[in-house]
């Protein structure tokens, strides 16, 4: 397996398509890099369309207000985001946080949005609220990381675009690279990097060799506890 070192950019994303999340999050673990409990969403938040697969792509973040009025609808916030999303590399991935009291009410992305989103290079919109038509997203292709689904956008706006937002407790910043799939949603650090494919090979090894062993006619419990190196 090639280090991200001698990989293009490209050729690193294509690579992270063949790791689940879960894995990819052991792997990290192994880098030394974070707190384990860091880096990751918690189970509020949902991959909405799991069909459409894995989902890497680099952050363009917003924080929007939706059901309060702290300020009123600014059409030149929301050209900003756009415009963020042109210029940042792609694959892009939108990234919203509440700033608002009433997260429960806030759709945060629909229909329009997500096409404007996609044709400018974006491929999924990751809220820490609600979002909103269901099956014409679906068939964008477009994915969605949200907690949930509400009807009506309420006094939607765009408060400011390109900060650090906060995700139900995960840290993103613009350009931070976003791996999600059926299982959650993650950040992949950029501290070792080229070693994550090394570290992938490493769990998928200790892991295989492990559920042969349980899934095989020489189960014991005792062989278990050597596997668990308890002894």
């Amino acid at each position: 397996m090639l280090s991200e070192t001698r990989m293009t950019s490209q050729e690193f994303l294509e690579y992270l398509k063949g790791v689940d999340t879960p894995t990819l999050c052991n792997a990290i673990e192994l880098l030394g890099v974070r707190p384990d409990e860091e880096g990751f969403t918690p189970l509020a938040l949902q991959c909405i369309f799991p069909e459409l697969g894995r989902t890497i792509g680099y952050a363009v973040t917003a924080q929007v207000e939706t059901v309060t009025r702290m300020d009123k609808r600014d059409n030149r916030t929301f050209y900003e985001l756009y415009s963020a999303i042109d210029k940042s590399p792609k694959p892009a991935i939108v990234v919203l946080q509440e700033m608002g009291a009433h997260g429960d009410y806030a759709a945060h992305a629909g229909e329009i949005v997500c096409s404007i989103s996609q044709r400018l290079g974006a491929i999924a919109l990751v809220s820490d609220c609600g979002v909103r038509d269901i099956p014409e997203v679906r068939k964008l292709g477009f994915q969605y990381f949200a907690r949930g689904r509400v009807a009506s956008h309420a006094n939607y706006r765009i408060v400011r675009v390109g900060v650090a937002v906060q995700v139900l407790g995960m840290v993103v910043k613009p350009g931070d690279l976003l791996h999600g799939d059926e299982n959650g949603l993650a950040l992949v650090p950029a501290e070792k990097r080229d070693q994550i494919p090394s570290k992938v090979n490493q769990i998928r090894e200790k892991e295989g060799k492990l559920l042969e062993f349980v899934r095989s006619k020489k189960f014991t419990l005792g062989g278990l506890k050597k596997f668990m190196a308890l002894e």
